[in-house]
């Protein structure tokens, strides 16, 4: 793994950089003006990012002469609406933003899927720069162009591929996230080890540690994440093929977030864990990885703060019709069949079309004992 800060989204005349670095936040100012010269900008952000970080943002764009305007949201997955979505089109149209405007996404995962959706619809469609604070949205949602919000019927079925022209990732603002918010991020980090990078999950066995305490492996592991996420989505950005391999968990996980209303009663990248072990734990049940791999990332998690079991959800969870209901609202069903993320081992993860429904059905009631 490299110390570059600078990771390339290689997508032609759509590319983008993503600035990883302590300071990502302290130099956006300049950074913009020289990008988008006369142009204003909308910040969206939530309650949280407001409080702790906002001002660094302000002054920054404050110090190059640019003009702004701020739209704040509930901090939670709750935002992630039609009717929030609806406010801050309405709030940014308001504060009378031009089609040469930017949008700039300053937050975790959910302000950054809703203003980067928002982007993706006012005026046709603006630019935007996403700006991300938690752990989860600097390795993963901020990264892509993957926008939306959540729907009763399933988690982001309503959205647009909309990339970024710019990331700032900025080290510093993790300082600020909560224990239990930085472990739901390392969720996704972890992933990118079990998808196609042993190597990468066998260093953060070693390191996460460091990561947590954040030290040098905080920002090798941050890019080393990025550079993952980049190369996925230069070869499959509107996921027909291999992008689909980033959901490894994803399937059973929203179905766990859709089933506890989206809510802290469950972070996302808690139920993406809890949904990594359980694939690993399915394909060993039909015999396509051993069992000992299983056993690893379970360990892993559990070492780490994260949950890796359905008791570990807290509060009374669904009845396993409830969560196949949910699960066959997937995105990745195809004409009713459905598609997991399966693996061979750690590192080996692949696509699997045409999953039999009965058999994770049953797979699911064995996991609720």
């Amino acid at each position: 793994m490299t110390n570059s800060n600078i990771v390339h989204i290689d997508l032609g005349d759509r590319a983008y950089d993503i600035n990883v670095a302590h300071d990502a936040i302290d130099t956006l100012g300049a950074k913009l003006k020289t990008m988008f010269p006369g142009a204003r900008y909308g910040i969206v952000t939530d309650e949280n990012v407001q409080r702790e970080q906002l001002p660094r943002l302000k002054k920054a764009l404050e110090a190059e002469g640019l003009n702004y305007a701020v739209v704040t949201i509930p901090a939670g997955e709750s935002s992630k609406c039609n009717a929030m979505l609806n406010q801050v089109v309405e709030a940014l149209l308001a504060e009378r933003l031009e089609r040469t405007d930017i949008i700039i996404a300053f937050g975790g995962g959910v302000v950054g899927d809703l203003a980067g959706f928002a982007a993706s619809i006012i005026r046709r469609g603006m630019d935007f720069v996403q700006v991300p604070t938690s752990l989860l949205a600097q390795v993963d949602s901020s990264v892509g162009g993957k926008t939306g919000i959540n729907s009763p019927h399933g988690k982001n079925l309503i959205g647009a591929f909309h990339q970024p022209r710019y990331v700032a990732a900025d080290l510093a603002a993790l300082g600020t996230l909560s224990e239990r918010q930085f472990r739901a991020g390392y969720a996704e980090m972890a992933k990118y080890g079990l998808i196609d990078d042993a190597k990468f999950f066998y260093w953060l066995e070693e390191n996460w540690r460091e990561v947590f305490e954040g030290g040098p492996a905080r920002a090798e592991a941050i890019a080393h994440s990025c550079r993952a996420k980049a190369r996925f989505v230069a070869a499959d950005e509107k996921e027909h093929g291999a992008r689909a391999l980033l959901n490894l968990g994803h399937t059973f996980g929203h179905a766990f977030e859709a089933v506890t209303g989206y809510s802290d009663r469950l972070l996302h990248g808690e139920a993406i864990a809890i949904g990594m072990v359980l694939a690993h734990r399915y394909s060993t049940k039909i015999g396509i990885a051993n069992g000992q791999d299983a056993v690893r990332v379970t360990n892993h998690f559990k070492s780490v703060g994260l949950p890796t079991e359905l008791s570990d959800i807290p509060g009374e969870l669904a009845s396993t019709e409830e969560l196949m209901h949910h699960i066959a609202q997937d995105k990745k069903v195809s004409r009713g069949a459905l598609t997991f993320i399966l693996t061979n081992g750690v590192g080996e993860a692949f696509i699997e079309k045409n999953v039999d429904p009965t058999s994770i059905s049953a797979f699911l009631e064995e996991q609720r004992n």
